[in-house]
């Protein structure tokens, strides 16, 4: 058991003891082997079984928790699977309501058998786990659960349904308007400061110096939070307050960077937004985030005139070496090809994408960057802007979220991010979001309708002046619909 699920089982055994019943827990190895998985089966079921008040379920649940926690990585994964192999939908039960529902010859009938359909479709593990919800840190302990089921499920894909009751369950407690924001500075409590160091998931926080700088004046940040877990930050989204939009997070993070006066900045960047809770991922709270963070600055600072983004592209580099690999020849593609091959000749080293990346020296070579700006902007513009998942939306996760909460995709910045996690993912490339106020609402409609992507005039000339000097892109479009998500 690592230190910190220790911690936990610790800190949840002295929460839950006004809830443990006097029943002793079954004794199971960590591990939870096959021959002791009917023994954890009859203690669920006896949990969901159990019928007499809420301080027995209660309890039952407590018994449920603590003997989660006692168990290792493999005996959780193991749990997990008992709990959605054995409690799922009892699928007799569905049928038979179902064909009295169809059968009903009245209204009267009908109402009562959809009533009796809804509770047949609440499968008996949903049951279990919304017992939590009235334990003090029921919820985390939840979240968390789902975080771990995240990591198992690669290697037990039925795991999925028992995700998929736990996803909706935490969505229908975590309502965006239960939501409240809290800006943090240098003199907000140390234990929460640590928090945004450990969560910080776009640009690692690297020290408590680093941190501070981030909390100036012209550096801001925001942790939302929920009435369930008021110690708990759910997401942390930090800004900086320039003049124009910000091309570069080197420039952007920079403690050498030029100050300007409060008055001066009329553009907020939001540079990194982390999700704190890894067992909320797949949960939406749509626009609300951005919203409430842009009506705090605009009240405070109303100089600010302008809400972007700087944004990674994650996906981009192996979406690149998905179709560099790819027998499929379109104009586009090959002038990246050709201009690989000529950096690496430059280089003495083997051509290829890979290897051109991670040698430093073609940062410093302007011959180079000039070759490889072209086509890796052109391509880059097509993959945000073309290639789609089968649903019809971008391949890409952050334009997902974006784009879904009614941003265009305004500038696309060579050399945004020249870390080795920047080149690692999109080739040191980043994008601005723009969240034009009067443009979100229709932005968000189009998008969820239609999955109309909306963009700025330079990203479509960029696309179009790829069409007029290198051919149509249908080549392309052909290679990313047939091949479906890269």
């Amino acid at each position: 058991m690592n230190s910190r699920l220790l911690l936990s089982w610790k800190t949840l055994h002295r929460t839950w003891s006004d809830w443990r019943g006097s029943d002793s827990l079954p004794t199971i190895s960590p591990d939870l082997p096959e021959n002791e998985s009917d023994t954890v089966a009859q203690l669920l079921a006896e949990c969901v079984a159990a019928r007499h008040g809420v301080v027995t379920a209660r309890q039952h649940a407590v018994a449920v928790g603590e003997l989660y926690l006692t168990l290792n990585a493999t005996g959780r994964r193991h749990f997990l699977e008992i709990l959605a192999d054995r409690f799922a939908v009892d699928q007799d039960q569905v049928r038979e309501v179902s064909r009295r529902l169809a059968q009903s010859a009245d209204d009267a009938t009908f109402r009562h058998q959809v009533l009796e359909l809804r509770e047949a479709l609440i499968s008996p593990r949903q049951q279990l786990l919304q017992q939590f919800n009235g334990l003090p840190q029921g919820v985390k302990f939840l979240i968390d659960m789902r975080a771990e089921l995240l990591r198992f499920l690669p290697e037990s894909p039925r795991l999925k349904r028992l995700d998929y009751d736990l996803q909706q369950l935490l969505a229908t407690w975590f309502d965006v308007g239960f939501l409240r924001v809290r800006q943090l500075d240098w003199q907000s409590p140390a234990a929460l400061l640590e928090k945004l160091m450990g969560y910080e998931a776009v640009h690692a926080i690297s020290s408590w110096r680093d941190l501070r700088h981030r909390l100036e004046w012209d550096r801001q940040c925001y942790a939302f939070f929920h009435p369930v877990l008021p110690d708990e930050p759910l997401i942390f989204i930090e800004v900086a307050l320039v003049k124009g939009l910000a091309s570069s997070i080197q420039s952007l993070l920079s403690e050498k960077r030029t100050e300007i006066p409060p008055g001066k900045a009329d553009t907020a960047i939001f540079y990194s937004i982390s999700n704190a809770q890894a067992g909320l991922k797949g949960i939406s709270f749509g626009p609300f985030l951005i919203k409430k963070v842009v009506d705090s600055l605009r009240q405070n600072l109303p100089n600010l005139k302008t809400f972007s983004t700087l944004s990674p592209i994650p996906g981009f580099r192996r979406w690149l070496e998905l179709l560099l690999a790819d027998d499929t020849s379109a104009p586009a593609k090959n002038a990246l090809v050709t201009a690989l091959r000529q950096a690496a000749q430059s280089l003495s080293i083997e051509p290829g994408l890979g290897n051109v990346m991670e040698d430093p020296r073609w940062l410093e070579q302007s011959e180079i960057c000039d070759l490889l700006k072209e086509p890796l902007l052109s391509l880059c513009a097509c993959y945000l802007h073309e290639r789609r998942e089968r649903d019809g939306s971008p391949l890409d996760a952050v334009a997902r979220f974006h784009l879904g909460n009614g941003a265009r995709i305004e500038q696309l910045n060579w050399l945004g991010d020249i870390s080795a996690k920047g080149l690692r993912e999109s080739c040191g490339l980043m994008v601005n979001y723009l969240y034009a106020l009067d443009e979100i609402q229709q932005n968000i409609e189009a998008y969820s309708q239609e999955k109309h992507i909306a963009s700025a005039p330079r990203i479509r000339k960029l696309l179009s002046e790829q069409e007029t000097r290198q051919g149509p892109l249908s080549g392309l479009k052909q290679w990313g619909n047939r091949k479906g998500k890269v």
